[in-house]
């Protein structure tokens, strides 16, 4: 019995996504759900390890799939230290991370703990691809403008990564030496210049740049300053408000880009602006990350659930359209990123990262 496939796991907070890739083809794929009540008993989001592991030991068993025909196991990063984008074997120093929640506690972090347990029964390598943690950016992209508040990364990595690597196939470039802005527009929205490979700048989703579906983002800070001192709001409240109840969910009552398009279709004209205004921020981000590479750029990518919408998509394209050609790659297809990320690995394309030797562990 042979080894051939490649098992990705993508744990969310009440679900866990599972799939097994022969090559880049999907054979079967499932989202195991996970009774809110049955996580509450969990204190940690470690303790959750033993019964989502054999939910998907049972999963395969069900399904035929045998441990022996595994060539390895990939999960989702977690919020891990800062690192550099790559494909991660998962060693001791990363699961002492994952464990303990280096950056906080979060449902992926048990995707490379899982993906090890099960790599060790199966007798492979388990591996993490580029996690939320991944920071390449500048140090001069860090400065802020106030020293207390230095500017960070946080970015949607794997699909930032994974888009730009399908584009530069289609066009025949390297990805090692190439140059992209890409938008990722989803629930979050974040927008960077990858040049060969590295991501050297983003907006963070929940502070800065375009609003988004569900969050105000970038906001005049002085005007913040006041509402916040208007004792309307304490900080649990005003996080809320920002991250959440704003962008279309705030003008409009709704974060689905497809019911705005009904609104609009209805002749609401306050759709029509909001709806008009989002495309116009993404656009100006956009414009500003084009500097960072110089106006050099190979293309600028639209990614993201809401890369699906025409309206958007046009409206972007015909404001950015004059800095370079623009590809649409829409959705985020995080299994087959992370099935990608594990396969260059074990057919010798690229060499694994090891987590202790990129990052900085006192």
């Amino acid at each position: 019995m042979g080894k051939k496939y490649v098992l990705a796991i993508n744990p969310g907070s009440t679900s866990t996504k599972i799939a097994i890739y022969e090559g880049d083809n999907c054979v079967l794929s499932q989202s195991l759900s996970h009774d809110s009540e049955e996580i509450k008993k969990y204190d940690k989001i470690y303790d959750q390890k033993n019964m989502r592991t054999d939910m998907i030991l049972k999963w395969l068993e069900e399904n035929n799939i045998k441990l022996e025909e595994l060539q390895g196991v990939v999960g989702r990063g977690g919020l891990l230290r800062p690192m550099p984008g790559g494909t991660y074997k998962v060693t001791e120093a990363m699961l002492e991370d994952l464990k303990l929640g280096y950056q906080g506690q979060h449902a992926s972090n048990l995707g490379g703990i899982i993906a090890e347990e099960i790599g060790k029964k199966a007798e492979v390598n388990s591996f993490i691809v580029d996690p939320v943690a991944v920071d390449e950016v500048e140090e001069v992209s860090r400065i802020s403008g106030l020293p207390e508040i230095p500017r960070r990364s946080l970015v949607h990595a794997l699909n930032v990564k994974a888009v730009t690597r399908r584009v530069c196939k289609k066009l025949n470039k390297s990805f090692s030496d190439s140059s992209f802005v890409v938008a990722h527009i989803g629930g979050g929205i974040t927008i960077s210049p990858v040049k060969n490979g590295r991501i050297l700048d983003c907006n963070n989703a929940n502070e800065e740049g375009p609003f988004s579906p569900e969050r105000a983002a970038g906001l005049p800070v002085g005007d913040v300053v006041e509402l916040i001192f208007s004792k309307k709001y304490d900080a649990k409240k005003f996080k809320k408000k920002i991250i959440g109840e704003g962008g279309l969910v705030g003008y409009l009552g709704t974060n689905d880009a497809r019911k705005v398009e009904k609104m609009i279709d209805a002749g609401d004209q306050k759709a029509l602006l909001v709806f008009k205004a989002f495309a116009y921020q993404i656009a100006k981000e956009i414009a500003a990350m084009a500097t960072v590479l110089n106006g050099k750029l190979d293309g600028i990518i639209l990614t993201g659930g809401v890369a699906y919408d025409k309206k958007i998509v046009d409206w972007i394209s015909e404001m950015v359209g004059f800095i370079a050609p623009v590809q649409v790659v829409p959705g985020e297809d995080e299994m087959l990123a992370l099935a990608q990320g594990a396969l260059r690995v074990i057919n010798g394309e690229e060499k694994a990262k090891i987590y202790e030797e990129e990052v900085q562990i006192k």
